[in-house]
């Protein structure tokens, strides 16, 4: 996974350069915000990766092993509203 989720990162921070130059180039706004939307889709697909590895590895875990587990939902439903406001 981490060299899946490292690859897209190398290719979400190209895209980011390419907005730089971009607007250093003065193109066309609509061309630079639809590239911005872009790069965010891009790191919220990461972000989502990341969220269910993170369920299915370290909450997952706390819950077979009624280890702690209300302390890790209470993370995840924290790390939830985080990721899910605009």
């Amino acid at each position: 996974m981490k060299p899946d989720l490292l690859r897209r990162l190398r290719r979400i921070e190209g895209q980011v350069r390419g907005l730089q130059k971009m607007v250093e180039d003065g193109r066309y706004c609509i061309d630079i915000l639809v590239q911005i939307a872009a790069v965010k889709s891009a790191l919220h697909q990461v972000g989502l990766s990341i969220l269910e590895s993170h369920t299915r590895g370290c909450v997952a875990e706390a819950l077979r092993e009624r280890d702690r587990e209300e302390e890790k939902v209470e993370e995840l439903m924290q790390v939830l509203r985080q990721f899910t406001k605009l």
